[in-house]
């Protein structure tokens, strides 16, 4: 039983080590991505759980078949059918909403507002009080909750950085507000996560998160293009 124990790890050291990486929800750098990996660690477990339960009322009848006992129908219904989803799904409700709260703008000021418009195939960022934009490269200052108001040229498109916060549609039309945060200075990759057309896999863009200190000389500099972006 150890033996298997230890097998049954190996066989997951390879799938765990795909939960890192530029574009990993799994690995994350802000207290909304962080919200959003607890509930993805709490669902696995919980599903984990469920699964040895269920493999256990499998496997009972076999180990008890000398001594068969009758259980009634109504305990399988009430019980397994309806109570225990009820719980389980309450339970993850309720563990849920507050990750879904951290990513609404709006509770407290940001430190800094910008605009991500999405076009077939890329982005453009513009910067409340400031002239000028940024292509597929979006400059924020870490250590405080920056709003994004999101919206596309085209057709919907999506803004995601896994490692931020979750996603959020971008809709011809429409403006839509993310709240992310960095908590510390460092580079993140972005996805569209929306089939937007032939080169979707390819429309990606960088956000660097600037210690705050050094935000407003590095956007003036790329705002003038000094850096590349």
């Amino acid at each position: 039983m150890r033996h298997r124990a230890r097998f049954l790890v190996l066989l997951a050291l390879p799938a765990l080590a795909g939960c890192e990486g530029a574009l990993s929800t799994l690995d994350p750098s802000g207290p909304a991505a962080q919200s959003i990996a607890t509930v993805w660690w709490v669902m696995m477990t919980g599903a984990l759980l469920i699964l040895a339960l269920m493999m256990g009322l499998i496997l009972w009848p076999f180990l008890k078949r000398h001594k068969p006992a009758e259980v009634p129908e109504g305990l399988w219904l009430w019980t397994g059918g309806l109570g225990f989803p009820l719980i389980v799904l309450a339970a993850l409700l309720i563990w849920g909403l507050p990750a879904g709260q951290s990513m609404l703008a709006g509770r407290d000021a940001p430190i800094a507002n910008v605009e991500a418009e999405a076009f077939q195939w890329g982005w453009t960022f513009r910067y409340a009080g400031r002239e000028g934009e940024t292509a597929d490269v979006l400059h924020i200052p870490a250590g405080g909750p920056v709003d994004v108001e999101v919206t596309s040229l085209d057709v919907i498109h999506a803004f995601w950085v896994p490692r931020l916060a979750g996603k959020i549609d971008a809709i011809p039309g429409l403006t839509n507000t993310l709240r992310i945060e960095a908590s510390e200075p460092g580079i993140y990759e972005g996805q569209c996560a929306e089939f937007c057309g032939l080169d979707h896999a390819n429309m990606r863009f960088t956000v660097i998160a600037h210690d705050p200190d050094a935000y407003e000389a590095a956007l003036t500099a790329a705002l003038a293009g000094e850096d590349g972006s």
